[in-house]
């Protein structure tokens, strides 16, 4: 962000009081959209506050399809609401099967539609086209949210408030100490598009005839990773050479070989989506400058890339663009100071917590490690992870929760994300039926909740 060109004041004024409820949630990604299904199911009253025109955040804004494209036959996993997402899915028709593991890929259209579904089908008042701009406070404690939309300035209040923004939002702006990743260290941010016009049979003849593995992600920059061993010779959808022809032919310029990575699905009917191809360092995810600036050029490079794949991938003669995200991928920003911050030791060796709300497989994608789960190996989450310090009423859910930068390549993503919402939304919904301030909790009773919703956390 610049600097500033000087103040202005602006004049006191009332905001209206539009809804008040029990559980607010603010985000709609997998963090949030589980968050407020799981207290809605555990009894509350939920309202769910999303800035976009769909729920599903990663999933449908961004258009990351492949949730838990992690998953092979040792896996241990929570299952839970994470889990459903994808069964719901598939029984919806917004899912195929995942090209490198044993999952189903959510269709991101699609899931708009499974989203508004699920919030539906469980009482939930939704109000999209909201953007949240503050917190409402009563000294330490918080009480509600100032938005900003079409109709202008409305506050909302709630007994208990989830932020699930990604970027830890409301913690920040409600006085909470965060933690955030210096620029030039932050994780990269990703365009994610979808192509039509590929032929299937000659494009996945010509993956058959020269298959990829995680070991060929080596070799420079962006690609160049830490592994367990056991990954190497796994299959990967990744495409890196027609790039790096790109570049020799003068194509691509040289700077840009930070272009590569992955396809999700090839379709019957020619469709090749979830391209995670275009991969950007030195985004800030909370400035709407760098957001500008990286939107613009993310697209550039996509296009780029669909040229180089056009001219040097079998079955990509014919490719078009079909759509974009509607916003950029961001990975990696603010974090909160929580009760209890995730360690790199507790994600590598099993961490275990009397306080779990869930489990996660051991699955590492971050900061130059890629680590799989198929050994059976798995951590679990504390539900301290969850609580920032300082304010009152207030949870987290989703990539913020708090943690060093190597927990957090494993919390970060969204089957995670998912997680720590579920136990969150039990937690917030809980606290309310038994008056108790969300550091108090009864941790048994939420871990009785999260068995009666199918939630392992042990």
């Amino acid at each position: 962000m610049g600097a500033t060109l000087g103040t202005i004041t602006e004049p006191a004024r009332s905001v209206d009081v539009i809804h008040k409820t029990d559980v607010l949630v603010v985000g709609s990604g997998p963090g949030g959209l589980a968050a407020a299904l799981a207290a809605a199911r555990a009894g509350a009253e939920v309202c769910l506050v999303e800035r976009f025109g769909c729920f599903g955040g990663n999933l449908t804004v961004v258009g990351v399809e492949g949730m838990a494209w992690y998953r092979h036959e040792e896996t241990i996993e929570a299952n839970g609401i994470g889990r459903e997402f994808e069964t719901r899915a598939k029984e919806m028709g917004a899912a195929v099967q995942e090209s490198q593991s044993l999952s189903y890929e959510i269709d991101s259209e699609g899931f708009k539609i499974v989203a508004d579904k699920l919030v539906e089908e469980a009482g939930i008042h939704a109000m999209l086209h909201r953007f949240v701009v503050a917190p409402i406070m009563d000294g330490d404690t918080i009480t509600g949210i100032i938005t900003e939309s079409k109709a202008g300035r409305e506050a909302i209040l709630a007994h208990r408030v989830i932020d699930a923004t990604g970027d830890a939002d409301l913690v920040n702006w409600a006085g909470a100490p965060v933690f955030k990743t210096a620029k030039e260290k932050m994780m990269a941010a990703s365009v994610m598009f979808h192509v039509a016009g590929v032929d299937k049979t000659k494009f996945m003849e010509g993956i058959r005839n020269d298959p990829q593995t995680y070991k060929d992600w080596g070799g420079g920059g962006e690609w160049n990773i830490e592994t367990s061993g056991k990954e190497d010779d796994m299959f990967s959808p990744f495409v890196k050479k027609p790039f790096q022809k790109a570049i020799e032919d003068g194509l691509i310029p040289p700077h840009l070989n930070t272009i590569a990575g992955t396809w999700g699905a090839m379709h019957d009917t020619g469709e090749l989506t979830y391209m995670n191809l275009i991969h950007m360092d030195d985004c800030d995810g909370t400035d709407p400058d760098d957001l500008t600036k990286f939107e613009i050029e993310g697209r550039r490079q996509s296009m780029l890339a669909i040229e180089a794949l056009k001219r040097y991938m079998p079955g990509c003669e014919g490719m078009r663009l079909r759509n974009f995200g509607m916003t950029l991928g961001i990975r990696d920003t603010r974090k909160i100071d929580a009760a209890y911050n995730m360690t790199e030791t507790d994600v590598r060796e099993q961490g275990r917590f009397e306080d779990s709300i869930g489990i996660y497989p051991e699955f590492i994608d971050g900061y130059g490690i890629l680590i799989l789960p198929t050994t059976g190996r798995y951590f679990q989450i504390p539900y301290r992870n969850l609580v920032p310090k300082k304010v009152k009423n207030l949870l987290v859910a989703g990539r913020a929760t708090g943690g060093d930068p190597v927990s957090h390549a494993a919390t970060r993503n969204m089957s995670c994300c998912a997680v720590t919402g579920q136990g969150a939304g039990i937690a917030a919904a809980l606290s309310l039926k038994s008056n108790s301030e969300l550091d108090r909790i009864d941790i048994s009773a939420v871990q009785g909740e999260l068995d009666r919703q199918d939630v392992r956390y042990w």
